[in-house]
């Protein structure tokens, strides 16, 4: 069986998600264009090779939709042999996109991906596809269903994390972002946006506030607290886990994952491929799998998915150098780090989607560049990136430096 290899990765900036945001003025499928023509362009890749364009995309309805790989590979330049493809793993999307295409090339069936994803949240907004799971009152009911936020707090309320200590975990996202621009670790895959002029739109990532401190992020009020009170979501929940007496609403705007624009590709071959397009492989992906969890609180699948990956990897956490866990909200970072017991210095090390944003579908794909990177600089070998999913899921994947 052929091993898939990671040969580059590029991102843009993530941009503010709202009308006054860096991106706004730059529709989904020009973002993904920008980092197609990116990647082709630092390596000189003929795109006469590759096999297939996968893109993860939350929401791809309206100008997200219409198969906006393909469209964007069009765009871009790439030869017209190249077909592309879009799916929907919700918040993993981008790191799902990159599975399946290393299942296409260790399947022998594809040499050359590239794979990746993209969110336009100021342009599209998120749920505005709708969706029986929370649209269609009998189905949400029967699934007792909750907002993500309501987990968050419902994790946090069984777990027992004060509000001081997920804001003191938020705290830490924004320091450790602004630390890790500064010291300049994104610079070689963070591709600055550029207007028709070529004027820079967004060079850097935009929600970073390196002043952020437990005591300002006290001010803000708890995000899912009346929607729980006065929607009946609270009760739902309690009713799912009835040994919980109230659920504490500790979540806020500032500790829980940014609404952001942006959009990330990973480039992806066998050694074959490689040999082609005369590069050398950074990385072997070397598993990843995806699992169901108990969707009311919907938000534990990192540490339950992260069991069955090293399982059938054969690894343990102590094989793994650096985990990166997506910041959706910072209850669901504190529970994967207790439940394995780590230490926090390796986890999420420059930050995470607390301070720079969370691009549903590109989120994924950024995760893993970002950790590729850091492996890189610190001459570590191997890391684990994971993603907590919409209806009870969790996606995983390991990467190991070659």
């Amino acid at each position: 069986m052929p091993d898939a290899y990671i040969f580059d990765h590029v991102r843009t900036p993530r941009g503010r998600g709202k009308s006054d945001g860096g991106l706004h003025g730059v529709p989904a499928v020009r973002m993904v264009e920008h980092v197609l023509r990116s990647l082709r362009a630092r390596g000189q890749l003929d795109t006469r090779l590759l096999d297939d364009v996968v893109l993860g995309c939350v929401t791809p309805i309206h100008e997200q939709g219409a198969d906006i790989a393909r469209v964007a590979a069009l765009l871009a330049g790439y030869d017209e042999s190249v077909p592309g493809t879009q799916l929907n793993r919700f918040c993993a999307s981008g790191l799902e996109a990159i599975n399946v295409a290393a299942a296409q090339v260790m399947a022998g069936q594809s040499r050359g991906v590239v794979a990746g994803g993209v969110e336009s949240m100021s342009r599209v907004p998120m749920g505005a596809d709708g969706g029986a799971w929370y649209s269609d009152p009998a189905v949400s009911s029967a699934l007792a269903y909750v907002p993500q936020g309501i987990g968050a707090d419902l994790i946090a309320t069984l777990d027992g994390y004060s509000r001081g200590t997920v804001d003191g975990y938020a705290a830490e996202s924004h320091r450790r972002a602004a630390l890790a621009w500064r010291e300049g670790r994104f610079t070689n895959s963070v591709i600055p946006v550029l207007d028709a002029l070529g004027a820079v739109v967004l060079e850097r990532d935009e929600t970073i506030r390196p002043d952020t401190t437990p005591d300002t992020l006290a001010r803000l009020k708890p995000a899912f607290a009346t929607l729980g009170e006065q929607a009946g979501f609270d009760t739902r929940a309690l009713l799912k886990y009835p040994t919980v007496e109230t659920v504490c609403h500790v979540h806020t705007a500032g500790n829980s994952s940014g609404i952001v624009d942006g959009a990330a590709a990973v480039l992806i071959g066998d050694r074959t491929f490689g040999d082609s397009i005369g590069r050398k492989p950074r990385a072997r992906i070397r598993a990843f799998t995806s699992i169901g969890s108990e969707p009311t609180i919907m938000l534990t699948g990192p540490a339950l998915v992260t069991e069955k990956l090293l399982k059938r990897a054969g690894m343990s956490v102590a094989d793994v150098d650096l985990f990166e866990v997506n910041e959706a909200f910072a209850a669901v970072v504190l529970r994967f780090i207790g439940h394995f017991g780590l230490d926090p210095e390796r986890v999420n090390v420059n930050g995470g989607s607390i301070a720079m944003g969370h691009p549903l579908g590109a989120t994924g794909a950024m995760l893993l560049g970002t950790v590729l990177d850091e492996l890189e600089r610190r001459d570590r070998s191997t890391a684990l990136i994971t993603l907590c999913v919409g209806a009870g899921m969790g996606t995983a994947t390991i990467i190991e430096r070659v």
